[in-house]
C-alpha cells in the first residue's frame, strides 16, 4: 500500500519517516525514493541544486533511522543500536546532555604528593591521616603521671624504705616526698619517661587554650570602637567604651596566662630531670618556681574567665569547669600553706613527722594541680586533634602555633 502525504506540510518541516516492518534494508529503499519524490513536489520553488543540498541532511537522517530498524532484529542489536544512535546524534548536532552526575577526572598524582599531573593546581580534597579526641589526650595526660607516681610510691616504699625516708635531720618519718620516691633508681627512670610523654600534650594544650581565649575575645569586640584599632590612629584614646577596655584587658591576661603555663611546664621538666640527690640546691629553687607559677597560673585563669564571661558560664560544661577550677585552686592554696609551714618546722626545728606532713601536703598540691589541668576535658568536650593534608584552607592566623608575644 502506498503512503499518502498531506500537501499542506510546510516546506521547512521534515516529512515523517516511513518505517518498514520487513527488517531488511533492501525493502526500504523504494519507499525512501518515493518519499523523496513526493517531498520534491512539495518544494517546487527551490532550484534542483539547492533542493539536493536542502534534503541531504534529511536523507542521511532517514538512512540512519532505517539502519537502526534493520539492525534491531539482528543478533547483538542492543550494542549496535547504541553505537548508531550515538553517531547519529553527534552528526546531527542534537546530542542529549548526560542525565547522571558528572565525574571529573583528577588525573594521576605524581610522586611528590602534589596535584594531578597536567592539572592546573593541587587537589583541595581534605585527607585525614590521624584524628584523636581532645578529651582522650587530656585523660592520657592525667593518667600517665598519676599512675606512674602510684607505682613509684608503692615500689619504693616496699623495696627501698631506708633510702626514701632519709633526711638531713635523721628524724622519724612515715610518708616519703615525691622527690624522694622519684629520685631513687629505677623509679627515677620510669618517672622521667612518663613526664617526657606528659610534657608534649601539655604544650599543645597551652597553645589550644591561648587560641580558645582569643576566639572568646573576638566575641567581645565592639564595632563602634574598631576604628581605633587602626594603625593610623596611633595609641587608642582614653575614653573608649567599656567593651573595648574589657577586650584590651583580656588580651593582656591571655598573654600572662599563656606564658605562666609555659613556665610551669618547663619548671616541671626541670624538677623531674634535676634530682634532689644529684643537685639539691638547684632542685629546690626550680621547685619553688614550679609552685609559684602553678598557683599564679590558676589565679590568672580564673581572673581571665571572669573577664571573658561577665555574666557567668553559658553552658553546663563551662559551669562545671569553673566550679572545679575554683575548688582545686582553693585546695592548692590551703595545701601550699601547710606545705610551707611543715617544711619550715622540718628544716629549722627538725620535728618528728614534720617531713611526713610536708610530703602529704605535697601530694595534695600535685593532685590539685593535675585536677585543675584536667578540667580541659570540660572546656573541650567535643573537639578533636587532627592531622590532615590540604588543611591549609581551614587555617586561620589566630589558630597557628607561635611564640611571639603579641
Amino acid at each position: 500500500m502506498d503512503a499518502t502525504v498531506d500537501v499542506r506540510v510546510p516546506p521547512d518541516e521534515p516529512t515523517p519517516t516511513a518505517r518498514t516492518n520487513t527488517g531488511t534494508i533492501g525493502n526500504s529503499q523504494p519507499q525512501q525514493q518515493q518519499q523523496q519524490q513526493q517531498h520534491n513536489q512539495n518544494c517546487p520553488h527551490m532550484p534542483q541544486q539547492d533542493l539536493h543540498q536542502h534534503h541531504q541532511p534529511h536523507q542521511q537522517q532517514q538512512q540512519w533511522n532505517l539502519m537502526d530498524n534493520a539492525h534491531a532484529s539482528l543478533p547483538g542489536a542492543i550494542q549496535r543500536k547504541s553505537r548508531t544512535n550515538d553517531r547519529s546524534k553527534e552528526r546531527s548536532g542534537h546530542a542529549e546532555p548526560p542525565t547522571g552526575p558528572m565525574e571529573l577526572d583528577s588525573g594521576h598524582y605524581g610522586d611528590d604528593g602534589g596535584g594531578p599531573k597536567g592539572g592546573k593546581g593541587p587537589s583541595d580534597k581534605l585527607v585525614v591521616h590521624l584524628i584523636i579526641g581532645f578529651r582522650d589526650i587530656c585523660v592520657f595526660t592525667l593518667v600517665l603521671p598519676l599512675g606512674t607516681l602510684f607505682v613509684c610510691f608503692v615500689s619504693a616504699y616496699v623495696f627501698q624504705p631506708e633510702e626514701i625516708h632519709e633526711t638531713h635531720c635523721r628524724v622519724y618519718n612515715i610518708i616519703p616526698s615525691i622527690s624522694a620516691i622519684t629520685g631513687v633508681s629505677p623509679q627515677r627512670y620510669l618517672w622521667r619517661v612518663s613526664i617526657a610523654l606528659h610534657i608534649g600534650p601539655r604544650f599543645i594544650i597551652a597553645f589550644v587554650y591561648r587560641n580558645w581565649y582569643r576566639a572568646m575575645v573576638a566575641g567581645l569586640n565592639d564595632p563602634a570602637v574598631s576604628s581605633y584599632l587602626q594603625p593610623s590612629y596611633g595609641f587608642p584614646p582614653a575614653n573608649l567604651s567599656p567593651s573595648f577596655q574589657r577586650m584590651s584587658k583580656a588580651c593582656r591576661m591571655i598573654n600572662i596566662v599563656y606564658w605562666l603555663n609555659l613556665v610551669e611546664i618547663s619548671a616541671l621538666c626541670g624538677v623531674t630531670y634535676i634530682s634532689n640527690k644529684e643537685n639539691y640546691p638547684l632542685h629546690e629553687k626550680v621547685f619553688i618556681i614550679f609552685m609559684t607559677t602553678s598557683l599564679s597560673y590558676m589565679l590568672a585563669t580564673l581572673k581571665l574567665l571572669k573577664i571573658l564571661q561577665p555574666d557567668g558560664p553559658q553552658t553546663p560544661y563551662e559551669e562545671s569547669s569553673l566550679r572545679y577550677k575554683q575548688a582545686f585552686f582553693a585546695l592548692s592554696i590551703a595545701s601550699t600553706v601547710g606545705l610551707i609551714l611543715f617544711f619550715l618546722k622540718h628544716r629549722f626545728l627538725c620535728q618528728d613527722l614534720a617531713f611526713s606532713w610536708f610530703a602529704l601536703c605535697e601530694y595534695i598540691v600535685a593532685s590539685a594541680n593535675m585536677g585543675f589541668h584536667c578540667t580541659t576535658m570540660l572546656d573541650f568536650p567535643t573537639e578533636h586533634f587532627l592531622i590532615a593534608k590540604n588543611a591549609k584552607q581551614y587555617k586561620k592566623q589566630q589558630t597557628s602555633l607561635g611564640w611571639k608575644l603579641d
